[in-house]
């Protein structure tokens, strides 16, 4: 995903694959993905979603008129779904990068299993260059030159070893499947 408002596309039409949904049930899914600390607010959402309606890779359709205000349900079309096909089927460094690895595993399940393990692959080789970085700098840092950065080094270095092991897992049991 190049940009922000891509991932989103890309994030919006997975779930929009899988059923139609209002606008606050999207928002919900997509905090879920995108994570807590990723701020996810309604005038950036609406927006995306009137590009892709006019782009008609989405339909909105208003139901339930309430007192308040009229829910909008979005559904996908036949042309969102070959966008969701062609950005799931787009293997670029984004896909493993910090910022889109996310979005990507949380639409696996269509992706296929080659493309599956080159963005697992492309992962677990920028999470070890991260990770030789951080050795590099505790080695590197002259001791006690500030203890709270040292830590923060350590526990940065212990998540990423982490997270390595795990994607190594993923990619054994990808290769299995294949």
């Amino acid at each position: 995903m190049r940009s922000r408002s891509e991932s989103l596309e890309f994030a919006l039409l997975g779930l929009l694959s899988q059923g139609p949904l209002h606008g606050y049930e999207l928002r919900k899914r997509l905090m879920a993905i995108f994570g807590p600390f990723r701020a996810l607010s309604f005038s950036v959402l609406y927006p995306q979603l009137k590009r892709m309606v006019i782009s008609e890779v989405i339909e909105a359709k208003e139901i339930g008129v309430t007192s308040r205000r009229t829910r909008i349900v979005y559904t996908i079309t036949k042309k969102g779904i070959k966008r969701f096909e062609l950005l799931n089927s787009a293997v670029t460094s984004d896909a493993w990068e910090d910022e889109g690895f996310g979005v990507r595993f949380a639409f696996f399940s269509p992706t296929t299993t080659p493309n599956r393990v080159r963005i697992l692959e492309g992962r677990l080789l920028r999470l070890q260059e991260k990770a030789g970085v951080l050795k590099s700098d505790l080695a590197s840092t002259p001791a006690a030159l500030d203890r709270y950065l040292e830590e923060w080094r350590r526990f940065s270095l212990d998540s990423l070893e982490r997270e390595i092991a795990w994607l190594k897992e993923m990619i054994i049991t990808e290769e299995k499947s294949k």
